[in-house]
Protein backbone atom coordinates (compact mmCIF):
# COMPACT_ATOMS: atom_id res chain seq x y z
CA UNK A 1 0.00 0.00 0.00
CA UNK A 2 1.90 3.45 -0.77
CA UNK A 3 1.11 6.37 1.58
CA UNK A 4 0.42 9.09 -0.46
CA UNK A 5 1.73 12.80 1.12
CA UNK A 6 -0.86 15.69 0.32
CA UNK A 7 0.62 18.62 -1.23
CA UNK A 8 2.19 21.13 0.40
CA UNK A 9 0.68 24.42 0.76
CA UNK A 10 1.83 27.44 2.95
CA UNK A 11 -0.87 26.61 5.96
CA UNK A 12 0.18 22.68 6.23
CA UNK A 13 3.72 23.76 6.59
CA UNK A 14 3.27 26.51 8.70
CA UNK A 15 0.64 23.92 11.04
CA UNK A 16 3.46 21.59 10.64
CA UNK A 17 6.71 23.73 12.09
CA UNK A 18 4.52 25.12 14.66
CA UNK A 19 3.82 21.88 15.67
CA UNK A 20 7.39 20.83 15.80
CA UNK A 21 8.88 23.84 17.62
CA UNK A 22 6.16 23.42 20.42
CA UNK A 23 7.25 19.88 20.62
CA UNK A 24 11.23 21.08 20.80
CA UNK A 25 10.01 23.20 23.27
CA UNK A 26 8.18 20.50 25.34
CA UNK A 27 11.84 18.04 25.01
CA UNK A 28 13.62 21.20 26.36
CA UNK A 29 10.74 21.21 29.79
CA UNK A 30 11.19 17.51 29.86
CA UNK A 31 15.40 17.64 29.99
CA UNK A 32 15.20 20.27 32.89
CA UNK A 33 13.40 18.41 35.13
CA UNK A 34 14.53 14.77 34.20
CA UNK A 35 17.31 13.29 35.92
CA UNK A 36 20.48 13.25 34.15
CA UNK A 37 20.89 9.50 33.59
CA UNK A 38 17.12 9.38 32.06
CA UNK A 39 17.13 9.59 28.24
CA UNK A 40 15.49 12.75 26.60
CA UNK A 41 11.97 12.54 25.66
CA UNK A 42 11.21 13.33 22.23
CA UNK A 43 8.46 14.02 19.78
CA UNK A 44 7.71 10.95 17.23
CA UNK A 45 6.85 12.38 13.62
CA UNK A 46 3.62 12.71 12.52
CA UNK A 47 1.96 9.21 10.87
CA UNK A 48 -0.15 10.35 7.61
CA UNK A 49 -3.23 8.38 8.11
CA UNK A 50 -4.90 6.64 5.05
CA UNK A 51 -6.85 9.63 4.05
CA UNK A 52 -3.68 11.86 3.29
CA UNK A 53 -4.03 14.12 6.87
CA UNK A 54 -1.63 13.93 9.34
CA UNK A 55 -2.59 12.34 12.51
CA UNK A 56 -3.24 14.58 15.67
CA UNK A 57 0.43 13.78 17.46
CA UNK A 58 -0.90 13.41 21.62
CA UNK A 59 0.41 16.03 23.88
CA UNK A 60 3.49 15.39 26.03
CA UNK A 61 3.44 15.52 30.00
CA UNK A 62 3.93 18.34 31.65
CA UNK A 63 6.95 18.86 33.90
CA UNK A 64 4.50 18.53 37.08
CA UNK A 65 2.84 15.55 35.50
CA UNK A 66 6.59 13.78 35.24
CA UNK A 67 7.43 14.99 38.73
CA UNK A 68 4.81 12.85 40.28
CA UNK A 69 4.82 9.76 37.59
CA UNK A 70 8.06 9.58 39.07
CA UNK A 71 7.88 10.09 42.53
CA UNK A 72 5.41 7.30 42.15
CA UNK A 73 7.07 4.76 40.70
CA UNK A 74 9.02 1.91 42.95
CA UNK A 75 11.72 1.45 40.27
CA UNK A 76 13.40 5.08 39.05
CA UNK A 77 16.39 5.54 41.28
CA UNK A 78 16.50 8.83 42.72
CA UNK A 79 18.29 11.44 41.21
CA UNK A 80 21.82 12.40 42.05
CA UNK A 81 21.51 15.89 42.58
CA UNK A 82 18.57 15.02 45.33
CA UNK A 83 18.68 15.82 48.38
CA UNK A 84 18.54 14.03 51.63
CA UNK A 85 16.38 15.25 54.58
CA UNK A 86 17.93 17.32 56.92
CA UNK A 87 17.39 14.75 60.07
CA UNK A 88 18.98 12.33 58.36
CA UNK A 89 21.89 14.16 57.60
CA UNK A 90 22.43 14.83 60.95
CA UNK A 91 22.28 11.47 62.15
CA UNK A 92 24.92 10.53 59.79
CA UNK A 93 26.72 13.65 60.86
CA UNK A 94 26.65 12.22 64.53
CA UNK A 95 27.66 9.11 63.42
CA UNK A 96 31.05 10.49 61.79
CA UNK A 97 32.20 12.58 64.53
CA UNK A 98 31.88 9.77 66.93
CA UNK A 99 33.52 7.64 64.47
CA UNK A 100 36.18 10.12 64.54
CA UNK A 101 36.17 10.75 68.69
CA UNK A 102 37.06 7.08 68.61
CA UNK A 103 39.95 7.00 66.12
CA UNK A 104 41.07 10.24 67.74
CA UNK A 105 40.84 8.59 71.35
CA UNK A 106 38.51 11.25 72.68
CA UNK A 107 36.08 9.16 75.35
CA UNK A 108 35.32 13.10 76.62
CA UNK A 109 34.77 13.79 72.93
CA UNK A 110 32.67 10.76 72.51
CA UNK A 111 30.80 10.78 75.69
CA UNK A 112 29.51 14.16 75.08
CA UNK A 113 27.86 13.77 71.82
CA UNK A 114 26.60 10.79 72.94
CA UNK A 115 25.12 12.51 76.30
CA UNK A 116 24.43 15.92 75.68
CA UNK A 117 21.10 16.73 74.25
CA UNK A 118 20.88 17.98 70.68
CA UNK A 119 17.76 19.13 67.82
CA UNK A 120 17.67 18.60 64.27
CA UNK A 121 15.72 20.58 61.63
CA UNK A 122 13.50 19.28 59.21
CA UNK A 123 12.31 20.25 55.64
CA UNK A 124 9.53 22.68 56.91
CA UNK A 125 11.98 24.42 59.26
CA UNK A 126 10.74 22.67 62.38
CA UNK A 127 12.77 21.50 65.31
CA UNK A 128 12.85 18.57 67.11
CA UNK A 129 14.75 17.22 69.65
CA UNK A 130 17.32 14.03 68.60
CA UNK A 131 17.25 10.75 70.08
CA UNK A 132 20.23 9.47 71.45
CA UNK A 133 21.61 6.59 72.86
CA UNK A 134 22.74 7.31 76.50
CA UNK A 135 25.20 4.24 77.68
CA UNK A 136 24.87 2.66 81.40
CA UNK A 137 27.03 4.74 83.99
CA UNK A 138 30.45 3.19 84.63
CA UNK A 139 30.98 1.89 88.02
CA UNK A 140 33.36 4.09 89.92
CA UNK A 141 37.23 3.25 91.46
CA UNK A 142 35.63 3.03 94.66
CA UNK A 143 32.76 0.57 94.14
CA UNK A 144 35.10 -2.05 91.71
CA UNK A 145 36.04 -4.98 93.91
CA UNK A 146 39.64 -4.92 95.28
CA UNK A 147 41.50 -8.61 94.94
CA UNK A 148 42.55 -9.92 97.39
CA UNK A 149 46.39 -10.57 98.15
CA UNK A 150 47.46 -14.09 99.95
CA UNK A 151 49.77 -13.07 101.98
CA UNK A 152 53.48 -15.08 101.12
CA UNK A 153 56.40 -15.88 103.34
CA UNK A 154 60.12 -14.80 102.52
CA UNK A 155 61.70 -16.87 100.09
CA UNK A 156 65.50 -15.24 100.69
CA UNK A 157 67.84 -16.00 103.03
CA UNK A 158 67.68 -12.98 105.05
CA UNK A 159 71.34 -13.68 106.78
CA UNK A 160 73.04 -13.16 103.20
CA UNK A 161 71.84 -9.61 103.36
CA UNK A 162 75.00 -7.73 104.51
CA UNK A 163 72.60 -5.57 107.03
CA UNK A 164 71.33 -7.97 108.69
CA UNK A 165 74.72 -9.76 109.57
CA UNK A 166 76.43 -5.82 110.21
CA UNK A 167 73.48 -5.64 113.08
CA UNK A 168 73.39 -9.16 114.43
CA UNK A 169 77.52 -8.60 114.89
CA UNK A 170 76.55 -5.38 116.91
CA UNK A 171 73.63 -6.99 119.26
CA UNK A 172 71.70 -4.22 117.71
CA UNK A 173 68.06 -6.53 117.55
CA UNK A 174 66.06 -3.14 116.19
CA UNK A 175 68.67 -3.34 113.12
CA UNK A 176 68.70 -6.79 112.57
CA UNK A 177 64.40 -6.30 112.29
CA UNK A 178 64.51 -3.33 110.29
CA UNK A 179 67.17 -4.92 107.79
CA UNK A 180 65.01 -7.95 107.21
CA UNK A 181 62.30 -5.74 106.08
CA UNK A 182 60.15 -4.96 109.53
CA UNK A 183 58.21 -6.97 112.16
CA UNK A 184 56.60 -8.86 109.34
CA UNK A 185 59.58 -9.34 107.13
CA UNK A 186 61.28 -10.75 109.77
CA UNK A 187 58.84 -13.24 111.29
CA UNK A 188 58.11 -14.33 107.52
CA UNK A 189 61.76 -15.01 107.54
CA UNK A 190 61.76 -17.36 110.77
CA UNK A 191 58.60 -19.02 110.21
CA UNK A 192 59.94 -19.99 106.08
CA UNK A 193 63.22 -21.10 107.49
CA UNK A 194 65.04 -18.08 105.92
CA UNK A 195 67.03 -17.06 108.97
CA UNK A 196 68.90 -19.27 109.66
CA UNK A 197 71.35 -17.28 111.56
CA UNK A 198 68.63 -16.36 113.60
CA UNK A 199 67.77 -18.47 116.39
CA UNK A 200 64.56 -18.23 118.84
CA UNK A 201 66.48 -20.30 121.66
CA UNK A 202 69.35 -16.80 122.16
CA UNK A 203 67.80 -15.58 126.16
CA UNK A 204 70.12 -12.31 124.81
CA UNK A 205 67.60 -11.78 121.95
CA UNK A 206 64.24 -9.95 121.73
CA UNK A 207 62.69 -12.47 119.92
CA UNK A 208 63.64 -15.41 122.33
CA UNK A 209 60.92 -17.76 123.12
CA UNK A 210 60.59 -19.70 126.38
CA UNK A 211 58.17 -21.80 127.83
CA UNK A 212 57.32 -25.17 128.88
CA UNK A 213 59.24 -27.04 126.09
CA UNK A 214 61.97 -24.47 125.30
CA UNK A 215 64.03 -23.41 128.67
CA UNK A 216 66.83 -21.15 128.76
CA UNK A 217 70.40 -22.27 126.87
CA UNK A 218 72.29 -22.26 129.63
CA UNK A 219 69.28 -22.93 132.31
CA UNK A 220 71.02 -20.39 134.67
CA UNK A 221 71.23 -17.90 132.07
CA UNK A 222 71.49 -13.76 133.37
CA UNK A 223 71.43 -10.34 131.66
CA UNK A 224 74.87 -8.42 131.08
CA UNK A 225 73.30 -5.47 132.82
CA UNK A 226 69.86 -4.51 134.30
CA UNK A 227 68.67 -1.24 135.62
CA UNK A 228 65.51 0.42 137.13
CA UNK A 229 62.96 2.06 135.11
CA UNK A 230 62.96 5.71 135.10
CA UNK A 231 60.14 7.93 136.49
CA UNK A 232 58.06 4.19 137.74
CA UNK A 233 56.80 3.47 140.96
CA UNK A 234 58.91 -0.08 141.57
CA UNK A 235 57.40 -2.28 144.70
CA UNK A 236 60.05 -4.76 144.38
CA UNK A 237 62.40 -2.62 143.63
CA UNK A 238 62.54 -4.53 140.26
CA UNK A 239 65.08 -4.31 137.35
CA UNK A 240 64.36 -5.01 133.36
CA UNK A 241 67.07 -4.82 130.88
CA UNK A 242 67.87 -1.16 129.38
CA UNK A 243 65.79 -1.76 126.34
CA UNK A 244 62.83 -2.96 128.34
CA UNK A 245 63.17 -0.30 131.10
CA UNK A 246 63.06 2.63 128.92
CA UNK A 247 60.07 1.41 127.02
CA UNK A 248 58.26 0.84 130.41
CA UNK A 249 58.84 4.78 131.38
CA UNK A 250 57.59 5.50 127.88
CA UNK A 251 54.39 3.51 127.97
CA UNK A 252 53.87 4.59 131.70
CA UNK A 253 53.90 8.54 130.69
CA UNK A 254 52.04 7.59 128.00
CA UNK A 255 49.06 6.27 130.44
CA UNK A 256 49.39 8.53 132.64
CA UNK A 257 49.02 11.41 129.82
CA UNK A 258 46.08 9.57 128.49
CA UNK A 259 44.15 10.15 131.75
CA UNK A 260 44.44 6.29 132.43
CA UNK A 261 46.29 6.59 135.69
CA UNK A 262 49.56 5.07 137.64
CA UNK A 263 51.17 1.84 136.24
CA UNK A 264 54.02 0.52 138.75
CA UNK A 265 56.31 -2.14 138.13
CA UNK A 266 55.71 -4.68 140.60
CA UNK A 267 58.06 -7.69 139.45
CA UNK A 268 61.16 -7.76 136.83
CA UNK A 269 63.75 -9.55 136.82
CA UNK A 270 64.33 -13.07 138.32
CA UNK A 271 67.00 -15.12 138.57
CA UNK A 272 67.10 -19.03 138.36
CA UNK A 273 67.64 -19.03 142.26
CA UNK A 274 64.67 -16.37 143.01
CA UNK A 275 62.32 -18.37 140.52
CA UNK A 276 63.42 -21.88 142.39
CA UNK A 277 61.69 -20.23 145.50
CA UNK A 278 58.71 -18.64 143.66
CA UNK A 279 57.73 -21.76 142.04
CA UNK A 280 58.13 -24.02 145.34
CA UNK A 281 55.56 -21.72 147.05
CA UNK A 282 53.01 -22.37 144.90
CA UNK A 283 53.66 -26.13 144.46
CA UNK A 284 53.21 -26.08 148.28
CA UNK A 285 50.19 -24.19 147.85
CA UNK A 286 48.79 -25.65 144.96
CA UNK A 287 50.65 -28.67 143.64
CA UNK A 288 52.41 -29.56 141.32
CA UNK A 289 49.66 -29.30 138.66
CA UNK A 290 48.18 -25.95 139.66
CA UNK A 291 51.65 -24.57 140.50
CA UNK A 292 52.47 -25.28 136.79
CA UNK A 293 49.34 -23.21 135.49
CA UNK A 294 50.37 -20.12 137.27
CA UNK A 295 54.37 -20.38 137.89
CA UNK A 296 57.23 -21.44 135.35
CA UNK A 297 59.98 -23.65 136.79
CA UNK A 298 63.26 -22.48 136.82
CA UNK A 299 65.38 -22.08 133.86
CA UNK A 300 61.93 -21.33 132.39
CA UNK A 301 60.50 -18.61 133.33
CA UNK A 302 60.41 -15.53 131.25
CA UNK A 303 60.94 -13.59 134.24
CA UNK A 304 64.64 -15.05 133.99
CA UNK A 305 65.32 -13.29 130.19
CA UNK A 306 64.91 -9.77 132.44
CA UNK A 307 62.76 -8.21 129.12
CA UNK A 308 59.47 -9.25 131.00
CA UNK A 309 57.70 -7.12 133.80
CA UNK A 310 54.22 -7.90 136.08
CA UNK A 311 52.97 -4.34 136.10
CA UNK A 312 49.73 -3.33 138.98
CA UNK A 313 47.01 -0.15 138.42
CA UNK A 314 47.75 2.94 141.24
CA UNK A 315 45.62 5.93 142.27
CA UNK A 316 47.08 6.67 145.31
CA UNK A 317 47.93 3.42 146.63
CA UNK A 318 48.88 0.18 144.28
CA UNK A 319 46.25 -2.47 144.20
CA UNK A 320 47.35 -6.19 143.44
CA UNK A 321 48.00 -8.39 140.25
CA UNK A 322 44.16 -9.25 139.93
CA UNK A 323 43.08 -6.07 140.42
CA UNK A 324 44.63 -4.54 136.86
CA UNK A 325 42.53 -6.43 134.33
CA UNK A 326 39.45 -4.28 135.76
CA UNK A 327 40.97 -0.86 136.04
CA UNK A 328 41.62 2.14 133.35
CA UNK A 329 45.51 1.00 133.53
CA UNK A 330 44.36 -2.39 132.31
CA UNK A 331 42.24 -1.63 129.32
CA UNK A 332 44.61 0.98 128.18
CA UNK A 333 47.78 -1.44 128.08
CA UNK A 334 45.57 -3.90 126.42
CA UNK A 335 45.04 -1.18 123.65
CA UNK A 336 48.09 0.48 123.57
CA UNK A 337 51.19 -1.45 125.04
CA UNK A 338 51.97 -2.37 121.27
CA UNK A 339 52.76 0.96 120.73
CA UNK A 340 55.79 0.87 123.20
CA UNK A 341 57.31 -2.77 122.41
CA UNK A 342 55.19 -4.76 124.79
CA UNK A 343 52.30 -7.59 124.33
CA UNK A 344 50.03 -9.25 126.84
CA UNK A 345 51.98 -12.64 127.15
CA UNK A 346 49.20 -14.68 128.44
CA UNK A 347 45.91 -13.81 127.07
CA UNK A 348 42.55 -15.51 128.23
CA UNK A 349 41.59 -18.46 126.42
CA UNK A 350 45.13 -19.44 125.33
CA UNK A 351 46.32 -22.03 127.84
CA UNK A 352 46.05 -24.40 125.60
CA UNK A 353 49.15 -22.91 123.96
CA UNK A 354 50.83 -21.41 126.22
CA UNK A 355 50.46 -23.38 129.63
CA UNK A 356 48.98 -20.73 131.56
CA UNK A 357 46.13 -19.58 133.05
CA UNK A 358 45.60 -15.86 131.62
CA UNK A 359 47.96 -13.16 133.02
CA UNK A 360 46.73 -9.61 131.78
CA UNK A 361 49.90 -8.25 134.20
CA UNK A 362 52.51 -10.26 132.88
CA UNK A 363 54.37 -8.23 129.79
CA UNK A 364 56.50 -8.99 127.00
CA UNK A 365 58.93 -6.55 125.33
CA UNK A 366 59.81 -7.70 121.91
CA UNK A 367 60.53 -4.16 120.25
CA UNK A 368 57.95 -2.07 118.67
CA UNK A 369 58.56 -3.27 115.14
CA UNK A 370 57.68 -7.06 115.96
CA UNK A 371 55.34 -5.76 118.29
CA UNK A 372 53.79 -3.48 115.44
CA UNK A 373 53.65 -7.27 113.36
CA UNK A 374 52.16 -9.07 116.60
CA UNK A 375 49.54 -6.32 117.13
CA UNK A 376 48.05 -5.97 112.96
CA UNK A 377 48.58 -9.61 112.46
CA UNK A 378 45.51 -10.59 115.12
CA UNK A 379 48.36 -12.82 116.92
CA UNK A 380 47.79 -13.83 120.74
CA UNK A 381 50.76 -16.06 121.64
CA UNK A 382 54.47 -16.23 120.56
CA UNK A 383 54.33 -19.87 119.81
CA UNK A 384 51.63 -18.80 116.40
CA UNK A 385 53.71 -15.46 115.61
CA UNK A 386 56.88 -17.52 115.22
CA UNK A 387 55.26 -21.12 113.79
CA UNK A 388 56.02 -22.84 116.94
CA UNK A 389 54.21 -25.40 118.55
CA UNK A 390 52.21 -25.19 121.33
CA UNK A 391 53.80 -25.51 125.04
CA UNK A 392 50.82 -26.93 127.01
CA UNK A 393 53.27 -28.59 129.35
CA UNK A 394 56.22 -30.05 130.52
CA UNK A 395 58.54 -32.70 128.54
CA UNK A 396 57.51 -36.26 130.38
Amino acid sequence: MTVSRPPDSPLSRRAARALREEARGRARESELSTPAESPPTTLPLPIIAGDGAPSRPQPLPSRHDARAAQLLSTDVAPARHARAPRAARAGVAIGLAAAAALLLGSSAAVTALIMEPSTVTDDAGRTHAAARFAPPPLPSVEALPVPKVAQTLATENICTLPEVGDALAAGDDEGVISAAGGGEGFRAAVVSGNAPCLSLADPARIWVVVNKMRPYEPLQYRPDVLVMPDNVRNIEEGTLRPDAASALTGMAAAASQAGAGEIAIESGFRSYTTQRSSYGSQVSDRGVAGADLVSARPGYSEHQSGITADIVACNGGCGTLDDLATSPQGAWIAAHAWEYGWVVRYEDGHTDTTGYLAEPWHLRYIGPQLAQAYHDGGWHTLEEFFGLPPAPGYPG
